[in-house]
């Protein structure tokens, strides 16, 4: 092993120690409540704490970098806690005053192909990933028993061109050979998950052409064009306010969903990835050791999640049988079963990029080294951390 992993495994063990009120009282994050006072990364002489303003949500596998028992290396972080649509237009075509923030990869993806995006970079962090065949609803009373049924038929979505969206129409296409162009696509007015989501941002509202677009009535959310029966079924990340609230005519197309998306698992070895984190390029020239220290907090941080599940979710989580479905899924998935790095990623990434290609969102098919950062291409994960000793 060189002298610099040696130094690395050994700095990502201090991250995993480290506390608030730790001695130097210099490292850790403090919770923005709001924009007020909010700082940019600026140029660090490593001689002191960069200041460094994150945003993301409240994962458990984040909280540890929220709450500051996990640091950022050399670095004074101000985290918010903020949802993807407003982090999406924060750095694409906002203020861009964040220097690390968590991003939906698609709409990240269409900027950088379509518009030229060039102020940020990825780095191989995946804060959310969620198999998509749970987010497939249908109306109960059209006939709709298999993916095969959705053709011909008039399916509702709020945001066309997210990256929830293109996971489901990728899966529907090659996995039970239902395409874009079989069905009439319905554009919800609003959202009523935009509470969680923030809403669309300008890259999730992208339309392929070669298609049948509708717009859904004035004021109608995804919900509403459902259980009204303006359209057949639903494409959406999360679950709509009529499927909440136990409307009889809306229900799951995969209503076992969890066995399907085991089985989806088993034989693609796909997690389908929602976001990433990006941090800004000009930041990233002032201090090239700020990627590797980020993408070791968030890793050190999810390590942490991990110990709380293995030993004490069981009596403080509320799901009477989470304890066996932590160990099902490292049996099937292993035990870094979200895993951060390129090399465990690779097929769900370039699998996505495919799917934005294809469908006629994205010009081209981009590729892996020109949208992470060049210095992020080889992170791996120390496997044998143990935040709890």
């Amino acid at each position: 092993m060189s002298n610099h992993e040696m130094n690395r495994r050994s700095a990502l063990h201090a991250i995993a120690a480290t506390s608030i009120g730790a001695a130097s009282g210099l490292v850790g994050p403090r919770l923005l409540a709001s924009q007020e006072g909010s700082r940019q990364a600026g140029v660090s002489t490593r001689g002191g704490p960069l200041p460094l303003e994150m945003a993301g949500y409240r994962y458990d596998r984040v909280q540890a970098l929220i709450d500051g028992r996990v640091a950022v290396e050399n670095a004074d972080v101000v985290f918010e806690v903020s949802s993807i649509g407003e982090m999406n237009t924060h750095i694409l075509s906002g203020p861009q005053t964040r220097a690390v923030t968590e991003i939906g990869l698609s709409p990240y993806m269409l900027a950088f192909a379509n518009e030229g995006f060039r102020d940020y970079s990825l780095i191989p962090v995946f804060p959310l990933r969620v198999f998509r065949h749970r987010s497939i609803f249908i109306r109960t009373d059209r006939g709709i028993e298999t993916p095969e049924d959705l053709r011909g038929k008039r399916v509702a979505t709020p945001g066309y061109s997210s990256t929830s969206l293109t996971w489901i129409r990728g899966i529907m296409q090659h996995e039970y050979g239902v395409n874009p162009e079989d069905v009439t696509w319905v554009i919800s007015s609003k959202d009523s998950s935009a509470d969680l989501s923030g809403g669309p941002s300008k890259q999730e509202n992208v339309l392929p052409t070669g298609l049948t677009i509708d717009t859904g009535p004035e004021g109608k959310d995804e919900s509403d064009l459902l259980a009204d029966g303006d359209v057949d079924a639903l494409f959406h990340a999360a679950e709509p306010r009529a499927y909440l609230e136990g409307n009889p005519l809306v229900a799951r197309l995969f209503a076992d969903y969890r066995s399907t998306e085991r089985a989806y698992y088993a034989e693609t070895g796909i997690f389908p990835i929602m976001h990433a984190v990006a941090m800004r390029n000009d930041v990233i020239d002032a201090n090239p050791w700020l990627p590797e220290a980020v993408f070791d907090a968030y890793s050190a941080a999810k390590q942490l999640a991990y110990q709380r599940l293995r030993k004490k979710a069981w009596f403080e989580d509320s799901v009477p049988w989470i304890g066996q479905e932590v160990e099902e899924t490292r049996g099937l998935m292993g035990d870094n079963y979200w895993p951060y790095g390129i090399a465990p990623n690779r097929e769900a990434l370039e699998t996505l990029f495919r799917y934005l290609h294809e469908q006629g969102l994205a010009s081209r098919q981009l590729r892996v080294e020109e949208v992470f950062h060049p210095s992020t291409l080889e992170f791996e994960e120390d496997p044998g951390i143990d935040p709890a000793r």
